[in-house]
């Protein structure tokens, strides 16, 4: 079964529809770089995807919650698809070791012991164990922003997102982070990511989508799909980022 399952998804803000019947499936492993023009839609989909907006047509199963029912367990989804942001949204009064171990303790309700504990394997696996007791003033953006993986990955997801998290980042910050993806990519974490990476799209996904005005435009794997684009919107696209 698909750890991700939508069908006829549409999305809107009043009258303009940003999500224009989405159908798509996910399986478990699979890594996904979604790409596309500013404004096609594409983190509006990841959003939809852990209910931070709702939608308003279609059906829509997300790691075994079927997120467009009435009583369905936002909290739940929320606990089994992280999310990973453009911004770091660290708290600045935090070490980075409390960082992580703060819903640890809230929402898994583990001791502060046993919180630290996980906090510390990974804050290691980002490549930042000697960070644990810094503040985030005190790091890099890509430093911030790999202990927000870490935050992420503490919580034990079936799949993650990662909305455009290289985008704010000075360019020899972009591989440290990217490199963080690609080891989880190989050890099986299901990741779907809007990202303008177009190397990474190719070397590391399994799978390409593009997103033209609300809509999958095109999607296969990635390789075969930034190597012959379909259709003019595409190349296009293609041709613009990668001049």
């Amino acid at each position: 079964m698909s750890l991700v399952s939508l069908r006829n998804v549409v999305k809107r803000f009043g009258a303009h529809e940003v999500l224009k019947g989405i159908t798509l499936s996910i399986e478990e492993g699979e890594t996904v770089a979604v790409i596309g023009r500013s404004g096609s839609g594409k983190s509006t989909l990841l959003r939809c995807l852990n209910a931070l907006e709702a939608v308003q047509e279609g059906e829509m199963t997300v790691a075994g919650i079927a997120v467009t029912s009435p009583d369905a367990d936002l909290n739940r989804l929320r606990a089994r698809v992280g999310m990973v942001f453009q911004s770091y949204n660290l708290f600045p009064h935090l070490t980075v070791e409390r960082n992580v171990k703060l819903a640890l303790k809230l929402v898994r309700k583990m001791s502060d012991a046993q919180a630290a504990q996980v906090a510390r394997a990974m804050v290691g696996k980002v490549g930042l164990a000697d960070k644990l007791q810094a503040y985030p003033d005190e790091l890099s953006g890509g430093q911030q922003q790999r202990v927000a993986i870490a935050r992420s990955l503490a919580m034990q997801p079936s799949m993650m997102l990662f909305d455009e998290i290289t985008s704010a980042l000075d360019p020899e910050l972009v591989g440290e982070v990217l490199r963080v993806l690609e080891e989880l990519a190989r050890e099986g974490m299901t990741m779907m990511l809007v990202t303008h990476e177009m190397n990474f799209a190719r070397n590391v996904a399994d799978r390409v989508i593009f997103m033209h005005d609300g809509r999958i435009h095109e999607d296969g794997p990635s390789q075969e799909i930034l190597r012959d684009p379909q259709t003019p919107e595409l190349k296009a696209f293609l041709a613009a980022v990668l001049h």
